[in-house]
């Protein structure tokens, strides 16, 4: 039996991960993420395709996470699914296959606006939205959330207390990084426990490692198509056996689908989204037999015990 993947080539119902003789099984379980939204509402062409014409694109959200599904399921990988509240809300059936396949649903927000573009009324009411289509769709509750783009940062900190009076449970917005676009490079490395005045909920930082006194990205994204597969091995297996640390990683449906329609946009962004993306899925199955992954949402079990001796560092860098 075979099926069809996005680029319409067929893959061969071979085991994933053929078994290698002498090979060490991994210990540590990582989170593997996904931010599910289609090709035209990356912020990277959020100038040039207004969200009132987000409808009359094609739309290949359903497919290419459908891929990834059976990827997951052939790889025995638990995901979670930062779903945009817009594709939940046309599409629920899509967000009620990938519950039904045992992974966690999780906000990536309504309308995938930047969080330091709204303010504290705005974010809530899209975190409202996405919140209801998603539960509506799922009939679990939501507990974890992803801004676009990373985009919680020093000057979006208030997105904090908004999650926590919406009940959030978890947030994994902040990249430990510079960026010219998003990163708090100060923050800390690892999950921590964030509290604020109005309550606590969990941080799940984006994944580095130190080098030259600085951090360096590396887990997922245009990290993984940009630079070598061995850059993204060598760190996660620094990070699990020298750290002793689970690595969040990520990607988006779109990233596993070079048939994608090309948009009009700035030179980098194009090359940031377009570069590569034949090589995300061969890598991601590259991926799957390295390393063990699970839900961002089973992280936290683990961490709860931990939680007195990580709260000074959170509070250094997120007061």
């Amino acid at each position: 039996m075979s099926f069809l993947g996005p680029a319409h080539t067929r893959v061969s119902q071979q085991a994933v991960c053929p078994p290698k003789i002498g090979a060490t099984v991994p210990t540590v379980v990582n989170a593997m993420t996904v931010d599910v939204e289609d090709y035209f509402q990356v912020s990277a062409f959020e100038r040039h395709v207004s969200r009132r014409q987000w409808d009359t694109f094609e739309s290949r959200v359903c497919r290419n996470t459908e891929y990834l599904l059976e990827m997951f399921e052939r790889g025995r990988v638990t995901a979670t699914f930062f779903v945009l509240g817009w594709v939940g809300e046309r599409f629920p059936s899509l967000v009620r296959r990938i519950a039904a396949a045992g992974h966690e649903v999780a906000s990536h927000g309504y309308a995938h606006r930047l969080v330091y573009e709204m303010t504290p009324e705005e974010f809530g009411e899209d975190l409202r939205r996405a919140k209801g289509a998603l539960e509506d769709a799922c009939g679990a509750p939501i507990l974890g959330y992803r801004a676009p783009s990373y985009s919680i940062t020093k000057r979006s900190l208030w997105a904090l207390d908004v999650l926590v009076d919406e009940g959030y449970v978890y947030d994994a917005s902040i990249f430990p990084i510079r960026h010219d676009r998003y990163g708090i490079p100060d923050a800390p490395r690892h999950p921590y426990r964030v509290t604020r005045d109005r309550g606590s909920l969990w941080e799940l930082p984006g994944s580095t490692v130190r080098w030259g006194g600085q951090n360096l990205p590396f887990a997922g994204g245009g990290y993984f198509r940009l630079l070598p597969y061995a850059w993204t091995r060598r760190a996660i297996e620094h990070v699990n056996r020298v750290e002793g640390k689970a690595v969040m990683f990520y990607l988006h449906p779109w990233e596993i689908d070079p048939a994608q329609p090309r948009l009009t946009g700035s030179l980098i962004s194009r090359f940031r989204h377009y570069q590569n993306l034949e090589m995300t899925e061969p890598r991601l199955r590259r991926l799957l037999c390295d390393f063990r992954f699970g839900s961002a949402v089973s992280l936290l079990s683990p961490l709860a015990s931990t939680q007195a001796a990580i709260e000074p560092d959170q509070a250094l860098a997120l007061a």
